[in-house]
């Protein structure tokens, strides 16, 4: 999931960049309007983080023009403009979620989390590849067959296929799977990722299931790796 902050007050930022990247998520920041729009021009994210006090545009105004030119990505405004009009303000014109300064980093995360649900299609049927999976009838098939899943594998490999090509950490994999902050339970992703594997990758060629190396898991089609010949 690809973040961008927009905040004038760099050390807010940075924090918040260093944050949210390490429990999984890419993030970029900026500190004016006109390099937000920029960026949002030239590029995909998932979630946009406003701060209204900006060096040369008011955040309202550039909410506005966020919404005028990529109406459809969810926006939570961190501001330190606490009054009431403000807010309401703030969600008039589109804010998906407003919250106040100081906050909570935890509390950030869940409603990072809440927005990020909220913005994603429920779609019935998944697919990556040759795999397919029914979120109504809880069926997944690869390349005809059927695979049975236990209920927390089926979990996992909704979630990683509803953001397939994302970056997905075990924190957040624990967080929506479990629904709960607990780190304790994060080893117990690679446990059901060796499962899910087992069930997925293993009698196919081509890999899908993969690990991104410091963060997490990812699904997305990749060329298994062939054995060395000898002579």
């Amino acid at each position: 999931m690809r973040l961008l902050i927009v905040d004038g007050e760099k050390g807010i930022s940075e924090f918040l960049a260093h944050s949210l990247a390490g429990v999984g998520y890419q993030v970029e920041c900026v500190g004016t309007g006109e390099e937000a729009l920029a960026k949002l021009a030239a590029d995909q994210f998932d979630l946009l983080i406003l701060e209204l006090t900006l060096p040369d545009i008011d955040g309202l105004r550039l909410l506005e023009k966020v919404r005028n030119r990529k109406g459809d990505i969810p926006v939570i405004v961190l501001s330190g403009r606490a009054a009431v009009e403000e807010r309401v303000r703030g969600l008039e014109l589109g804010a998906d979620d407003y919250m106040v300064k100081p906050f909570a980093l935890i509390e950030l995360q869940a409603r990072i989390r809440a927005v990020l649900r909220r913005s994603k299609p429920n779609q019935d049927r998944l697919q990556v590849a040759d795999l397919i999976l029914d979120c109504v009838r809880r069926r997944v098939s690869r390349g005809g067959h059927q695979i049975d899943l236990a209920p927390k594998e089926f979990d996992i490999l909704e979630y990683l296929m509803r953001n397939a090509s994302h970056h997905l950490s075990r924190t957040q994999i624990v967080q929506h799977v479990w629904e709960r902050d607990y780190d304790g339970l994060t080893n117990i992703v690679d446990v059901y990722i060796r499962h899910l594997r087992s069930k997925v990758d293993d009698s196919h060629p081509v890999r899908l299931i993969q690990t991104v190396r410091g963060i997490g898991y990812t699904i997305e089609p990749r060329e298994a790796a062939q054995p060395s010949r000898v002579g």
